[in-house]
């Protein structure tokens, strides 16, 4: 009766434009339990090289037609349990290709809360509606309705008669599968989407008044637009509308339904408007904005995405004894010492704000710290008084090899309140565990950041207005990629890093933990398969993205996966050596002939990954960390004047263009228009969060505290 999951696969293939049997090959990996980067990374062959977007289209696209499936299995149950349910109907309900197909179908029959029409068909009016329906030029209307007046049953006159007879009719025409598909076209094609400031709330609502006489078509309204006016709306500043003009919905379905008989066909015009505007307006107008809304959650979502995405993978400053400042102006500057791994090894608490006595004394402290822990690199929080902290430092006389560098500090304060944090310092304060994040997060942002809630990093658009479950699902999986991209020491990874990894989550992450802490570190990958609980499968998903660092073998802090180091050791037994010659020696490589290793379960695409890794074992796919610094004589938004040509660090970028961290505490935006000199759709197409830019000041709002920017110079 319903599709097959054969013709599931054909469907997403002829949707994805890829082999079905490629999509069958990746759903059944996806069932049991391999994760995106496993497939993409080790699972070439069987998927036909897919990358991690289309394996995760794929799982999106299995998924919807099993809730199709679902829905359609819990439609046919209702109309059967209630003995509705017919041959033809079936078979339709088994035609439908999507769920708006399905609940078009369905919609006559879903059951619903009592009616005008109920109550009209409970009065005895059904008849009347037929005859009105049929609209006969010979039919006599209010002879006609005059005999189904009846007080009793509460029909006291004629007017209420056809009023009942209207109201049976307009539902028909509301629950009308054509009629449905007809005004959804013009709703998808033609609606506006309005938005008018409520009355009495301009002033409280001011943020919002770009939108206080906002119109534009629906279906080219920008994602960030839309989610801006609906939020205005459930705040309670806005008054929103989302549909076309009624007569463009009228006349189209005024010719269909309604004759020419001038009598009768004048009482099924009213109900064609009554079905409409009570009805079915509201109906598709629902419905349009759910579709609204997804559409710009899909947009920002993936925004979102993109920007964590480059944000976890901004190149670390590697290891290196770090002095990480958490700036404050009364309350002090916290300061954390970290050693080269990252521990604590000394905090204390510096006062540069109090006076130019007390700031030399705090000076001569904070130079003491730096020589006595061997401080190699300075990071100082990009908030409150960073600035003038960073002003204080670099008076310091230290040595030029010590860089002061600011750090974005965003989302420190929610680790410092995390059980994580409290699991990593239990005899330190929240102070001292957001300062310790800042350095961290120089030395490995990677590492840091997974232990932070994606959502409270700062770098998406609307995001508390966003599908928190599609939202999480997707930072997920990017933080998964990014994780598994980069690779992990396992013998020096936190919990946080290791539940990021594929087919490890926080309970195996724990007990590998545990387990390196009783037994010492892992020699093998091998060795993991001593850890409670993880099992094969684990593993296997896992085992590629694990590494030992100057383990045995030398595979193991590599990205090969141990199911293929036998075919590693064939070749370097091929060419009469070891394979660690193959990792020290290009000449022994270029030797070998690909072809000759190519099997069943083995093709070309793993061969060539292969040896990439062997070429750069373990290689870190992050760009070089390179020092930046903001201008000297740049601290506050009162410094900035317009044609000003500044730098500037990407801390977020939108649907409608880029923020940029001037040093000056509030970030300008570089409008999607002005990021370059030719027309630009995404402005991904040219900046990402992190990128270093070159910007020339346009305008500044001092009052608003607004910095307008540009990088096309205009």
């Amino acid at each position: 009766m319903s599709e097959d999951h054969s013709l599931q696969f054909t469907r997403i293939a002829g949707l994805m434009g890829v082999p079905v049997q490629n999509v069958q090959a990746t759903a059944k990996l996806l069932d049991s339990g391999a994760t995106l980067p496993f497939i993409a990374r080790y699972r070439k062959e069987v998927t036909g090289s897919l990358d991690e977007v289309q394996i995760g289209t794929v799982r999106d696209y299995v998924r919807d037609f099993r809730l199709l499936e679902e829905r359609r299995r819990t439609m046919l149950r209702s109309l059967n349990s209630r003995g509705l349910l017919t041959i033809e109907l079936a078979s339709r309900l088994g035609r439908a290709h999507t769920l708006r197909e399905l609940e078009d179908i369905y919609f006559p029959f879903r059951q619903k809360r009592r009616t005008r029409a109920m109550v009209a068909l409970e009065h005895g009016l059904g008849p009347l509606a037929d005859l009105l329906w049929k609209q006969d030029p010979t039919l006599d209307v209010d002879l006609t309705a005059s005999r189904y007046v009846d007080v009793d049953r509460g029909v006291p006159d004629i007017k209420a008669a056809l009023a009942g007879g209207r109201d049976i009719i307009a539902e028909w025409i509301s629950d009308d599968e054509w009629a449905r598909t007809c005004v959804r076209f013009i709703f998808e094609r033609g609606a506006v989407i309005k938005s008018r400031a409520t009355k009495g709330k301009e002033t409280e609502g001011a943020k919002y008044r770009d939108y206080f006489d906002y119109g534009q078509k629906a279906s080219s309204a920008p994602s960030h637009r839309v989610l801006a006016v609906f939020r205005g709306e459930r705040e309670g500043f806005l008054t929103v509308r989302v549909a076309p003009a009624d007569e463009d919905v009228l006349l189209k379905l005024s010719q269909h339904f309604v004759g020419a008989d001038p009598i009768s066909a004048r009482h099924v015009a009213m109900a064609v408007t009554d079905g409409y505007k009570r009805l079915l307006k509201p109906s598709m107008e629902a419905e349009l904005r759910k579709a609204l809304k997804a559409k710009a959650d899909s947009t920002a979502i993936g925004v979102f995405a993109e920007n964590l995405r480059n944000l976890l993978l901004a190149p670390p400053l590697g290891q290196k004894a770090v002095l990480a400042i958490d700036p404050g102006f009364r309350t002090g500057c916290k300061i954390a010492c970290l050693d080269r791994q990252g521990a604590l090894v000394h905090s204390d608490t510096v006062y540069f704000h109090l006076g130019d006595e007390r700031e030399n004394k705090e000076a001569l402290r904070l130079a003491a710290m730096v020589s006595r822990y061997q401080i190699e690199a300075i990071a100082i929080g990009n908030g409150t008084a960073g600035r003038e902290t960073e002003v204080v430092v670099r008076k310091l006389g230290l040595p030029p090899s010590i860089p002061v560098i600011m750090v974005n500090e965003s989302g420190a304060s929610v680790y410092s309140a995390s059980e994580t944090a409290r699991q990593e310092f239990p005899d330190h304060d929240l102070t001292v565990r957001g300062t310790v994040s800042i350095g961290r997060r120089l030395m490995d942002p990677l590492a840091e950041l997974v232990k932070i809630d994606p959502q409270a990093i700062g770098v998406g658009q609307y995001q508390h207005d966003l599908d928190q479950s599609a939202l999480s699902d997707r930072l997920n999986d990017v933080v998964e990629s990014c994780v598994d991209s980069v690779g992990v020491d396992v013998n020096t990874a936190s919990p946080g890093l290791l539940s990021r990894v594929s087919g490890i989550g926080p309970s195996l992450a724990d007990a590998i933990v545990r387990y390196r802490q009783k037994t010492g570190s892992f020699q093998s990958r091998m060795d993991m398969l001593q850890v409670p609980g993880l099992g094969p499968k684990a593993f296997e998903l896992a085992a590629g993205f694990l590494r030992i660092v100057s383990g045995a073998n030398p595979l193991d802090g590599s990205g090969i996966h141990p199911e293929s180091y036998t075919l590693v050791a064939m070749m370097a037994r091929d060419l009469g050596g070891e394979v660690r010659d193959l990792l020290i020696d290009p000449d022994a490589r270029k030797r070998i002939r690909l072809t000759n290793y190519v099997s069943d379960s083995i093709g070309l695409p793993t061969l060539t990954d292969i040896m990439e890794e062997l070429a750069k074992p373990g290689r870190d796919p992050r760009d070089p960390f390179e020092i930046f610094s903001f201008s000297d004589s740049i601290h506050t938004i009162g410094d900035l004047r317009p044609n000003m040509e500044l730098s500037g660090i990407i801390t977020n970028v939108a649907a409608f263009g880029a923020f940029v961290d001037l040093g000056v505490h509030v970030d300008g935006l570089i409008h999607i228009s002005r990021l370059a000199d030719r027309f630009v759709s995404d402005p991904h197409q040219v900046v990402s969060v992190g990128q270093r830019v070159n910007v020339t000041v346009m305008e500044v709002d001092f009052e608003r505290k607004r910095i307008s920017l540009s990088m096309n110079g205009q």
